[in-house]
């Protein structure tokens, strides 16, 4: 079968808006045997590179881009950033800076996309002074690499920097775009900085009649989630109420905000109003379950979560099954947080562990106590905080003795409990 420009063309075309996955290999088969001489043109691997990525097939992605580098062909500006995409993914730090190194080699470090790419790769392994290097490196840079930055600073709890920048920013002369607005917003919750939230809530009333339907959905969840962290629901609400279109996204912000400051019951009946039109997702869960878990409403979150394990099919993750062990304990019904814990597909981490402790302490429950302290200690032998509680579990229920042998297996094992001291004094 003979294949023309306008038949690889219309191949190409169906790599970008492949739907299904398993159609991948099938397209890509295709043009690499109809490609004259086996070798695909760099527009051909970014296009393979970039749906294979985007399907969650990061490895061969990144394959791709080894087999196309051993070919001969040089990568381009849009190659890089998606090989970069890639190793983000899969946490290659070493593989990031090689990549890094080949930009610098062949002139593209400096390339808006290139330049973007690596400071992100960067950020989201967490070496965010190399992120700064390279954004400081270039005068030049443009309204990409602040973003990268911004929501670098962003995304590792750097909200103080990622505002600071954003005034850079401002300073420039250039003008920010919605995933700037994005990533700020997300530093103002992170900070409860209202008056701050308040200021870009205006930037995206100001520039609102240019924008099209799916980026206006985008930055009005951000809004409503800074908004509900500010601790201002009924400013979230005003917002929630006056969306054209809402997802799931926005009534999970919604739910979390109100969970998060004690308007249990409004966050149920959300809740229930959500469930009528749109399919709640697994961080939904976790925010009505973390909400019946403060205010102590078990029946409330057995029935939910037993509907989200029924109606949704949804497979619990260690978050729900924290909030449900969590709430278990807090209500003294240590048999059943037990039984969750055994029946739990994963290991139990320390933070639940840590939580059915201090329930313990709470309830004097002893047996439980020590069941779970002997877990902790196995997970985390230096942490001192676990020989502490399990010490006063046994003094709380005078077992003097046993109280003594935990002090004294701190001092065998050189574990040393932190000195107190008032914030005054550590500032």
């Amino acid at each position: 079968m003979a294949f023309n420009t306008v038949t690889r063309g219309v191949l190409l075309k169906h790599v970008d808006s492949c739907t299904i996955s398993w159609h991948l290999p099938q397209i890509h088969a295709l043009i690499v045997r109809t490609t004259p001489s086996s070798k695909p043109s760099p527009f051909e691997w970014n296009c393979l590179m970039r749906s294979y990525l985007r399907h969650g097939f990061s490895i061969i992605s990144l394959r791709l881009y080894i087999e196309m580098a051993r070919s001969g062909l040089r990568p381009d500006s849009y190659t890089l950033p998606i090989a970069l995409k890639a190793i983000c993914k899969l946490y290659l730090l070493q593989l990031g800076k090689q990549l890094h190194s080949i930009s610098i080699k062949i002139g593209l470090d400096s390339n808006e996309y290139c330049e973007s790419g690596i400071i992100n790769f960067y950020s989201k392994i967490g070496e965010l002074a190399n992120a700064r290097k390279v954004f400081d490196g270039n005068s030049q840079r443009k309204l990409g690499s602040w973003n990268a930055m911004i929501s670098g600073f962003a995304q590792v709890g750097k909200s103080k920097e990622a505002i600071v920048l954003f005034m850079d920013l401002r300073a420039s002369g250039l003008t920010h775009d919605d995933v700037t607005l994005v990533s700020v917003l997300s530093a103002c919750g992170s900070l409860g900085h209202l008056n701050l939230v308040q200021q870009m809530h205006s930037f995206i009333l100001q520039s609102d009649h240019n924008r099209d339907k799916d980026d206006r959905l985008l930055l009005m969840n951000s809004l409503l989630d800074a908004y509900s962290k500010c601790g201002r629901t009924d400013m979230a609400h005003q917002v929630f109420s006056t969306m054209a279109d809402r997802n799931v996204s926005s009534w999970t912000a919604m739910i979390m905000g109100l969970a998060m400051y004690g308007e249990v019951d409004s966050a149920l009946q959300f809740f229930h109003i959500m469930r009528q039109s749109i399919k709640p997702n697994h961080i939904t869960f976790v925010s009505i379950l973390s909400a019946c878990a403060h205010s102590g409403l078990v029946k409330e979150a057995m029935d939910c979560f037993d509907m989200m394990v029924k109606d949704y099919r949804i497979e619990p993750t260690l978050a729900h099954y924290g909030c449900m062990v969590d709430l278990l304990g807090r209500a003294g019904r240590f048999s059943e947080a037990k039984a969750m814990i055994g029946n739990m597909p994963m290991e139990a981490n320390n933070v639940i562990l840590g939580s059915l402790l201090g329930a313990s302490e709470k309830h004097g429950n002893v047996d439980v106590g020590i069941w779970v302290g002997r877990k902790l200690i196995e997970l985390e032998p230096w942490n001192d905080g676990v020989y502490v509680v399990m010490s006063n579990i046994y003094a709380n229920a005078g077992l003097w003795d046993e109280a003594e042998k935990i002090r004294e297996c701190m001092k065998d094992l050189k574990v040393s409990k932190d000195l107190a001291y008032s914030f005054p004094t550590r500032k």
